[in-house]
């Protein structure tokens, strides 16, 4: 599924380049095509000027023509040799009248665009002007049509990326549902039979020891199947006392754990924390966070979980003094399949983030973590 994401981004961004890379050429060709008859427009407009205004010649009703109606797009400013400006066309007339300065901005402007076009006046031979000029509405446009579309074709990546993200992602989800449902299918058939087997245990005179912690362990195991069996359902959220359900697990793993690891509860005074949860999915996300932390203190240090009541949420921090989490694998730990360890799947986290993020509407993150001091996850519960 990755590798075909891949190859999708991989497509379009051949796509996009390709289409953005013609424009650019074409608009290009265009503009500079544009440029030439621009600059051949002033050129005529100048020589119009010129026969009009030599006293020697009669003008024709060309230049006429050419002096009205050649240009009647493009912005341009006529100065003297002494650069002041005695002409202009094209501009707008009411910042001419209303901005002292516009006419002066506008002439820099035209400076930095086109070289001048000169001519000497027929009245006065030792008189130049010349003609500055900008770039019509048209030659503007074909300008930044290049800009206009790579923006179209960037948003439309991003809508398609966005489309098949959310397509794998959906995909994902229900193979993960389908996986869990079908394991505790898979685990009901046993179950039944142990159960029985441990009911005839009980009948027998000296199994009781043996029977009772049988009945632990399919306890256990009718749990683990419970939890699989809400995946990819909607479960029902009770208003339930976080403390208490935070302690019957720290109780569960501590009974697994050696002598050298201790473990601590801070709720800061209070006895009752409520908040809305599904008690068999949130302890399994708690006894995925205490099992992590207990294999990355590699069999001594301390486990300490601080739960916080705040006006709109609960905050359930749980530290370890392990040997914390690399900076590179920090964005990973919640990736299906990532795990560092020489045992597992690495679904614990993964499992634990859709638990505490789509069914409860929270969220669940690493809040710190250094190299040989420790990791803290936090998880964050609406109230």
């Amino acid at each position: 599924m990755f590798t075909q994401f891949f190859n999708w981004r991989i497509g379009l961004a051949a796509i996009a380049i390709a289409i953005v890379s013609g424009s650019i050429f074409y608009s290009n060709y265009l503009a500079k095509k544009i440029a030439a008859e621009e600059r051949l427009k002033i050129e005529q407009w100048v020589e119009a000027v010129k026969d009009i205004s030599d006293s020697t010649v009669s003008p024709t009703n060309l230049s006429g023509k050419i002096l009205v109606e050649n240009n009647k797009d493009i912005p341009m400013i006529a100065v003297n040799e002494k650069d002041s400006i005695f002409e202009s066309n094209n501009l707008d007339s009411l910042r001419i009248k209303n901005e002292p300065g516009y006419l002066g901005k506008k002439l820099k402007e035209f400076k930095l665009l086109h070289p001048p076009v000169s001519w000497t006046n027929p009245v006065n031979s030792l008189q130049k002007n010349r003609l500055y000029y900008g770039e019509s509405a048209l030659l503007k446009e074909v300008r930044y049509y290049p800009l206009i579309q790579l923006f179209i074709v960037a948003l439309f990546i991003i809508i398609t990326l966005i489309a098949i993200n959310t397509r794998n992602k959906s995909t994902q989800n229900q193979v993960w549902a389908g996986m869990a449902k079908e394991t505790a299918h898979q685990l009901g058939t046993p179950l039944s039979s142990l159960q029985g087997w441990v009911e005839l245990l009980k009948d027998q005179p000296g199994n009781e020891k043996i029977a009772i912690e049988m009945i632990k362990d399919v306890d256990r195991l009718k749990l683990v199947s419970d939890r699989f069996g809400k995946i990819g359902s909607t479960p029902q959220l009770e208003e339930m006392n976080v403390i208490e359900q935070v302690e019957t697990m720290m109780a569960y793993i501590k009974r697994r754990s050696t002598d050298k690891v201790s473990f601590a509860i801070d709720s800061f005074g209070a006895t009752v924390i409520l908040a809305k949860i599904n008690a068999p999915l949130f302890d399994w996300v708690i006894e995925n966070l205490l099992k992590n932390a207990l294999d990355a203190m590699e069999g001594k240090g301390t486990i300490n979980v601080s739960i916080k009541k705040e006006t709109a949420q609960v905050l359930i921090d749980v530290t370890d003094t392990g040997k914390g989490i690399s900076k590179q694998n920090i964005t990973r730990v919640f990736k299906p399949g990532f795990t560092t360890k020489k045992r597992g799947w690495g679904l614990g986290l993964s499992l634990s983030k859709r638990i505490i993020e789509q069914y409860h509407q929270g969220e669940l993150f690493v809040k710190n973590s250094e190299s040989g001091k420790g990791t803290t996850f936090r998880v964050i519960l609406k109230k």
